[in-house]
């Protein structure tokens, strides 16, 4: 039952052990891959932390990316109100309903499947707009698929996500950092991240050979400065596409001239020697908001330079 909040304490033994997880991987003929980042989450007590982590209650409508076998899916389908599953592996997506309708009964009727590639899901795509995504993320893809969900799924207000700890750590990290990048900025430009705990490469099957963290993100209200994602990203990848220098030098095929980023950067209140490892995200808006200006003073198109 849930508590007055909606949580719902998660039962173990409905969930996947390491047997069944080695059992139901045979059953279809499934030889994990890395090309499609299939690690299985197989100890029943780290999955009941990830949920506890990820703060759902019964009136989120979760997004889960990369379900697999279901070991986090069991456990979101007693948290949650209803879980939406993104699987790319089609043998997998067949598997998981039956999976739960076994461990879980009538409330296996809360999951929809979708056999889909998450970075190119819409919300056309979802039964209904998600409130929350808690998922294990593969590691190769895991950023895009972050950013592509918070872009086009507004109704997204929180995440949970588990994914190697190097990336954990530059999604999360400050400026000045050693971390901090293009993933940090463009987090940041959606709410705020923190981590929300390490999980040992042991409770996988088969163990990955790195470290793994969870991510906690809730959204927040974008940088101001009338400018959209696009446009402020777009500083982002020229600011760190060449690391340690000046923005008067980074910005400058973006700008138009080393002289035209210069003016850019000295209108948006930005110092044209600073790195673009110093700027924080407000910064970076306020670059593409100066840009913005000084392309419709000169009356020529909004793009940046080929």
């Amino acid at each position: 039952m849930p508590c007055e909040d909606g949580r719902v304490t998660i039962a173990l033994d409905r969930l996947l052990g390491p047997g069944e997880i080695r059992r139901l991987a045979e059953s279809i003929g499934l030889r994990p891959t890395k090309t499609l980042g299939q690690n299985f989450v197989h100890d029943g007590n780290t999955v009941r932390r990830i949920v506890d982590a990820s703060g759902i209650t019964e009136y989120d409508d979760v997004l889960e990316v990369g379900p697999g076998l279901g070991s986090l899916t069991l456990a979101l389908l007693q948290a949650a109100g209803t879980v939406t599953a993104v699987e790319i592996d089609h043998r997998l997506a067949r598997l998981l309903p039956d999976t739960a309708r076994r461990h879980l009964g009538d409330r296996a009727a809360r999951l929809t499947m979708l056999p889909a590639d998450a970075l190119r899901i819409l919300p056309t795509d979802a039964p209904r707009p998600p409130t929350a995504v808690v998922a294990n993320l593969p590691y190769n893809v895991s950023v895009p698929v972050i950013l592509h969900l918070l872009a086009e799924f507004p109704s997204i207000d929180h995440m949970l996500v588990m994914v190697q700890t190097e990336v954990a750590d530059r999604l999360v990290a400050a400026p000045g950092s050693r971390t901090y990048g293009a993933p940090s900025v463009k987090l940041a430009w959606y709410g705020t991240a923190r981590r929300a705990g390490s999980v040992s490469r042991s409770i996988f099957w088969p163990v990955p050979g790195v470290d793994s963290a969870l991510v906690a993100f809730r959204r927040g209200a974008p940088a101001r400065g009338g400018v959209g994602a696009a446009d402020v990203f777009a500083v982002v990848d020229a600011a760190f596409a060449q690391r340690r220098k000046t923005l008067r030098s980074a910005l400058a095929r973006w700008a138009g001239s080393p002289a035209e980023a210069e003016k850019v950067c000295r209108a948006a209140g930005v110092d044209p020697a600073a790195r673009g490892e110093a700027l924080a995200v407000d910064a970076f808006a306020a670059l593409a908001a100066a840009r913005t200006t000084a392309l419709a003073a000169a009356d020529l198109p909004n793009r940046p330079v080929p």
